[in-house]
């Protein structure tokens, strides 16, 4: 603990809360550490796919802020119970993180750097270790600030949505826009999110065209009539920006250029700080002007946490990687080596830039809602989608991940656990059109525990590929309510969730993402029962408590009838056939 720093602790049975208070601006570092005992594996909001143990020596300090991840973590034992799990309420400020184990001490440590103003405070909570790490991690979740004021979701965020991305890219135009919206509301999708390349100079190299977001009038010769044609469908209409972009090409370029310094190569454009006041009111004009003067339902806001690139004034201009200069490791850790000492540095327009886009958010939220009369259908992804951005939007998406079905099954489940009753959004699904139907079905299947997006071209799709998706999107719509709001359990996060199950009342889904694993299965007090084979092998292995006569409905990966039958089913290890890509429906009998 830092010098100067006033603890207070409460202890209680389910957890310990922590407040402290710094007696002068300083940043204050805070050390949890615990036995490792018989730790395996350490979770946390921006894992992907870095699940194992890390050594307290690996890697730097991690800049963390309202716009990238979250304060949270959870070490856990074999059984998937938690050992340590701790989160923070600086949802709203940027808070510097690094953990692992002493290779000293065989101890597991979390390190917090948080630059505090003189009587400022922060509270951490630290769960009791013993239950399992999806319900410590929701007990987190409803305690972070966020949880409790979360933005409610329209009924269109929790229906299947068609977006343009995967499927066009950059080659959007109205016609084709509203044939695949066409289909995909015979598909019973209630969304549809145009993605990039609808505005004007979208066609040059990367981003160098962004910042005016106007429409092409070659693609959308009539952009609000298009917007209105799709709603005509009975969808609603989700329009993609990068509000922080600012492209060299773009008539914004030359007023604000000198408010953007730092560029991004990759994107071949700079990033607006959004810490000065004519940056916040030139993202809120712009977003409020496209909702009101095309009737869009909302926003896909886009590229957020690049503004974190101004959590440390170092990386504005000279050095857009200060954050790989981090020196401190294991017991050595201090405050002067946080980060080569740029927490401490003074910002170019003052203040933390967690905070500004804090402002930012708050302003345009109040007034989209009031622009619309109703909550607005706003789009965020990983790594901006923890609890304290529930305040600013609905729809929590999983960052990119093309075809990739266990990334996309990992990073769904990710949010989900700090996103308690929340509209997580998969990653939009594509796959090959010349490929099986049951790999096809496997896309599906990642996105089961979340709201599926769909991005492939409907109009071109396959007629056995259009039959499975209908078919899977009509089992999500059937057990919805289950599926996203249920009690979930789910493997363990160094397995890769290999096994997920969600209950809700007498019915429950579980699904099967790992071959030839065997599943623990307790019908007592199910009626509804439905198994799937999210693999390519032929059959499950399920292990019953108890006794039970079931009827069971086999169905393929296209929802055709593959076998019924009743059995009497004894307690211990059992193998059904279920098709690949299939499911099974268990009921009494």
């Amino acid at each position: 603990m830092t010098d100067g720093v006033e603890l207070q602790v409460e202890a209680g049975t389910q957890a310990t809360g922590v407040r402290i208070v710094s007696d002068q601006a300083q940043t204050t570092l805070v050390r949890i550490e615990v036995p490792l005992g018989d730790g395996i594996g350490y979770w946390h909001p921006s894992a992907g796919w870095e699940r194992p143990l890390p050594a307290d020596w690996e890697g730097d300090w991690r800049r963390i802020g309202l716009v990238d991840s979250a304060v949270a973590g959870c070490l856990y034992d074999p059984a998937g119970r938690s050992l340590l799990a701790f989160a923070s309420d600086r949802g709203d400020a940027t808070t510097w993180l690094r953990f692992g184990v002493s290779e000293t001490s065989a101890r597991f440590g979390v390190w917090l750097a948080m630059p505090l103003a003189a009587g400022e405070e922060c509270r951490l909570r630290v769960e009791a270790p013993g239950r399992t790490a999806d319900e410590t991690l929701r007990a987190l979740a409803r305690w972070m600030p966020g949880t409790a004021d979360a933005l409610p979701t329209p009924e269109a965020g929790r229906a299947p949505a068609y977006s343009t991305w995967y499927s066009m890219h950059r080659g959007v135009t109205a016609t084709g826009v509203e044939a695949e919206a066409a289909i995909a509301a015979e598909l019973g999708c209630g969304l549809v999110l145009l993605d990039d390349g609808w505005q004007a100079l979208s066609d040059g190299v990367k981003y160098s065209g962004c910042g005016d977001w106007t429409p092409d009038p070659a693609k959308f010769p009539d952009f609000t009539g298009h917007v209105r044609a799709v709603r005509e469908l009975g969808l609603r209409y989700v329009a993609w920006i990068a509000p922080l972009l600012l492209g060299e090409h773009s008539l914004a370029h030359g007023s604000l250029r000198g408010l953007a310094p730092h560029r991004v190569p990759r994107l071949a454009c700079q990033v607006l700080d959004p810490r000065h006041d004519k940056v916040r009111a030139f993202v809120i004009e712009r977003c409020l002007e496209l909702v009101e003067r095309h009737g869009f339902d909302g926003l896909k806001l886009d590229f957020l946490e690049l503004a974190m690139v101004y959590a440390d004034p170092a990386s504005a201009a000279d050095n857009p990687s200060a954050a790989d200069n981090a020196s401190a490791a294991g017991d050595n850790v201090s405050p002067d080596n946080v980060n080569g000492n740029s927490v401490n540095g003074g910002d170019v327009s003052g203040g933390d830039v967690s905070q500004a886009m804090r402002e930012l958010l708050d302003e345009l939220h109040a007034r989209l809602r009031a622009m619309r009369g109703g909550e607005p259908l706003i789009e965020l992804r990983q790594p901006y989608a923890a609890p304290a951005m529930r305040r600013y939007g609905n729809l929590l998406r999983a960052s990119d991940c093309p075809a990739d079905a266990t990334a996309n099954r990992l990073r769904t489940l990710d949010i989900a656990r700090l996103a308690p009753g929340a509209a997580v959004h998969c990653d939009m699904l594509m796959w090959d059109p010349h490929a099986s139907v049951e790999a096809a079905a496997r896309q599906l299947h990642s996105a089961l525990y979340s709201v599926p997006q769909i991005s492939m071209r409907l109009t071109e799709l396959p007629a056995e590929h259009r039959a499975m998706t209908a078919w899977w999107l009509d089992f999500w719509r059937r057990y919805r309510d289950v599926l996203l709001d249920g009690e979930r359990r789910t493997g363990r996060p160094d397995e890769r969730d290999a096994t997920v199950t969600a209950t809700a009342g007498d019915r429950a889904v579980v699904t099967v993402f790992g071959e030839h694993r065997v599943v623990p299965l307790e019908l007592a007090g199910l009626a509804d029962v439905a198994l799937v084979n999210a693999t390519s092998a032929p059959h499950l292995l399920v292990d019953l408590t108890g006794t039970a006569r079931v009827s069971l409905t086999v169905t393929d990966a296209c929802g055709r009838p593959a076998g019924s039958h009743v059995r009497e089913l004894g307690p211990g290890p059992h193998r059904l056939p279920v098709p690949p890509s299939g499911a099974c429906r268990l009921a009494p009998a």
